[in-house]
């Protein structure tokens, strides 16, 4: 039996285990099975494997998507850029870690926006998906500018998001909580009167199904997308990386 698995500190309720009980499920795959690993520490992830050999794969969650990196033996080339880490890779001993984050937003983004309409990109927020975000659109040659509460040098405040400086950007990409349940009625605090039909809206977050960021974009002709192609596509890219 080939194990996978989620690790993280708070496991209550998880997408991954869900997703992949019911992919193995649905696709007749029999051989395989995904559990919940709770760990105090994220040191606690050598005697993790040590306890369990069958373990091949574990996705990465919060609080440890940064912290694992020391503990494992490489890195994938875009994880390394992004500083983060949900995916890994096990095969024996050997331990290798992947952000698939950066998968499902680069493939669905490449869907949702085509290249012949590439201009510049925001990025709201500079969180661990922020970075994610930010490299796929370095990788498909997009310009972008981050915007942040407390913005650091070459980033924008939210303040500085007029209806004049949207003309210059065509692609919005919310990275932050805000508007996710339950708490639906908050939105980036950007001048939505200078959205217009050109514009892009990428809304990273999945639940509700439309965020007021996304309701008040699509109000003024916006094409808007949300987080749900990204989340099942990073499960899906998680799951090719594990049978490579």
């Amino acid at each position: 039996m080939r194990k996978f698995g989620l690790i993280g500190k708070k496991l209550g309720h998880s997408f991954s285990k869900k997703y992949f009980t019911a992919k193995f499920e649905r696709e007749g795959i029999t051989d395989a099975q995904h559990d919940l690993y709770e760990l105090e520490h994220i040191e606690d992830l050598q005697k993790l494997l040590k306890q369990e050999p069958e373990l091949v794969g574990l996705n990465v969650t919060i609080p440890y998507k940064q912290d694992v990196i020391p503990l494992l033996d490489a890195l994938d080339d875009a994880a390394a850029r992004i500083g983060a880490v949900n995916t890994i890779k096990i095969e024996g001993s050997y331990t290798k870690g992947y952000n698939t984050d950066y998968i499902g937003f680069k493939n669905t983004l490449e869907i949702f926006y085509p290249a012949t309409e590439y201009k510049k990109a925001l990025v709201l927020g500079t969180g661990g998906a922020a970075k994610a975000v930010c490299t796929a659109l370095a990788d498909l040659g997009i310009p972008y500018t981050s915007v942040s509460r407390s913005p650091g040098q070459g980033e924008l405040s939210y303040h500085a998001i007029t209806k004049e400086l949207l003309r210059e950007y065509n692609l919005i990409v919310n990275t932050t909580p805000l508007g996710m349940a339950p708490n639906t009625n908050s939105a980036p605090d950007i001048s939505y009167e200078g959205i217009t039909p050109e514009h892009y809206a990428y809304d990273i977050v999945y639940n509700p199904e439309k965020t007021l960021f996304l309701e008040r974009c699509a109000a003024s002709g916006a094409k808007t997308i949300n987080g749900i192609g990204m989340l099942y596509g990073q499960a899906e890219a998680a799951w090719q990386i594990w049978n490579s």
